[in-house]
């Protein structure tokens, strides 16, 4: 049996998905559903999960089938970056985490679970995953929702180095991820989903001007990275139990806003149309210019999914999914 938080989610119910597809395991989903009319539930639809857990029964079920669980992919956060609670943050993205690490230490089961490139802030110090104790407490967050998965990484690192850890154990820095299942993320969806309504309609799309010197308008540079990338590298990582540590999870290459909407435009069959805005006062001094993952250590220890390319990824997810009737996977 395979448990996975925040399963209903988006990178969360693509790794159900290609999990029930393999059709190796029970996969079981710990979520909330929340507003039907949002259709998160679909993103579970045509999933054959063994079961669901409410997120206040979990541990409780964790206890009931102990014997049974061969791992925790512990997808389950508040992903917001704009999120003001900061308590809610840290009970939910630090506590949370820390209980399951315990758990899965205490009874010898394997914890996958999702850190973030938020962890980097603005990226001066680099991309690198060096994931020693010294080197992820040198790194300076931008918002409450970083500093979480610092504190959790930073936690994870202590406790493996007292020898007080799952027998295996995985945190993913996930750079910016983009594919089917994340229509119920609102403003939180990735630039793709949110300018697709635009790009169908044949209207113009706006991207933020650029306040950096170094970067023009729609210049700005990402890592985007397709689902399924991401998903490729936790299932290497399910089947290769002697890898454990904080890794990247992304393309490796950064691409600009405006390639990402070209790209969309094309996938469409359409001709771009960007216009762009000013960006709002305030994140313009927190707002990042520059990500892009180093892929470089997980690779050495031999996970050789391929990287799909922006344009590629794009045509699949726009193509296979935002222009059928049924979007989901």
């Amino acid at each position: 049996m395979i448990v996975v938080t925040g399963g209903a989610g988006f990178i969360g119910s693509n790794i159900v998905s290609r999990l029930c597809a393999e059709d190796r395991r029970d996969v079981v989903v710990c979520d909330r559903l929340e507003d039907a009319n949002l259709g998160k539930w679909r993103n579970l639809a045509k999933s054959a999960i063994a079961d669901f857990w409410q997120p206040e029964e979990l541990f409780a079920q964790l206890e009931r089938h102990a014997d049974r669980i061969s791992a925790v992919v512990h997808m389950g956060a508040i992903s917001s970056t704009t999120e003001v609670d900061a308590d809610l943050i840290l009970r939910t993205n630090f506590s949370l985490s820390r209980d399951l690490w315990d758990w899965c230490a205490l009874h010898g089961t394997r914890l996958i679970y999702a850190s973030s490139a938020a962890t980097y802030g603005d990226g001066t110090a680099g991309f690198e995953d060096d994931d020693a104790l010294e080197a992820i407490s040198r790194l300076a967050p931008l918002n409450a929702y970083g500093y979480s998965k610092k504190l959790f990484d930073q936690y994870a690192v202590r406790e493996a180095a007292r020898d007080h850890a799952p027998k295996q154990w995985a945190g993913l820095k996930f750079f910016n991820v983009y594919g089917p299942n994340e229509g119920h993320k609102g403003g939180m969806k990735s630039v793709i989903a949110q300018i697709w309504p635009k790009v169908v309609a044949g209207e113009p799309v706006s991207l933020f001007r650029s306040h950096h010197p170094d970067y023009a308008d729609g210049g700005q540079l990402r890592d985007f990275v397709f689902v399924d990338d991401v998903v490729d590298i936790i299932d290497w990582l399910l089947c290769t139990p002697g890898v454990s540590g904080i890794f990247n999870a992304g393309s490796g290459q950064a691409r600009s806003f405006l390639d990402l909407a070209h790209a969309t435009f094309a996938a469409a069959g359409r001709d771009p149309a960007v216009t762009y805005i000013d960006m709002p006062e305030v994140i313009r001094d927190r707002y990042q210019y520059f990500t892009e993952a180093r892929m470089d250590r997980i690779r050495a220890l031999g996970f050789g999914g391929q990287s799909t390319p922006l344009e590629e990824g794009i045509r699949r997810y726009v193509q296979d999914f935002l222009m059928q009737a049924d979007p989901y996977r």
